[in-house]
């Protein structure tokens, strides 16, 4: 939590400044954003919702097709018994976990996209936007299967379809959290915040 909370609070505009500090300053009451700060801040924003909008597309195109065309049919073997699409109905979390949380994990979702909205407006990262925008779409694409797949509102079962061997059956919204997740510890290791600053623990 101290981490989250110190990435939220991290100051909206970063340090611009060189080494002698002629670099543009936000004042302190926040009534001036230098143009060119800002419009790289715009950026990193339609960098993330563009990722977003790429990952959610590709997850709600591909479970349209999987739910016409392989549901209640024979799963498809990609790469004989190794990796297979077999069409399920999943009411957990990613990867099949707790099917008795629904609702749970359903305002968890809601909860995680707020978050990222919050922090879009510090965004100055470009790395940061990639991970954000990967979590963003596949909590997008895992919330639109809660509301609007049976049984119900808040309840629906999200459609998974990629099987590995030995592995849980899983979706492209999964893939786009767990590779924006990934991103994210890796960009925490190095010390790069959101807006674009470095720190060292």
């Amino acid at each position: 939590m101290a981490e989250a909370e110190r990435i939220i609070d991290t100051p909206d505009i970063p340090d611009a400044g060189g080494a002698d500090g002629a670099g543009a300053q936000q004042p302190a009451d926040g009534t001036a954003v230098s143009e060119g700060t800002g419009g790289r801040g715009k950026r990193k924003i339609l960098v993330l919702f563009g990722v977003a909008l790429f990952a959610y597309l590709l997850d709600l195109i591909s479970k349209m097709i999987v739910v016409a065309k392989l549901e209640h049919q024979e799963p498809i073997e990609i790469f004989g018994d190794w990796l297979k699409f077999d069409a399920i109905r999943n009411a957990g979390a990613a990867f099949g976990f707790g099917e008795a949380f629904t609702i749970i994990f359903t305002f968890i979702a809601a909860a995680v996209i707020v978050v990222i909205a919050r922090l879009a407006r510090k965004l100055y990262s470009l790395p940061w936007a990639i991970a954000l925008g990967m979590l963003l779409g596949g909590a997008l694409g895992n919330l639109t299967d809660r509301i609007f797949r049976a049984p119900g509102v808040f309840e629906g079962a999200v459609v998974d379809f990629i099987a590995p061997a030995h592995f849980a059956v899983f979706n492209l919204a999964d893939s786009a959290i767990v590779c924006g997740g990934i991103l994210i510890v890796i960009l925490s290791f190095k010390g790069l915040d959101p807006d674009g600053t470095v720190h060292k623990d």
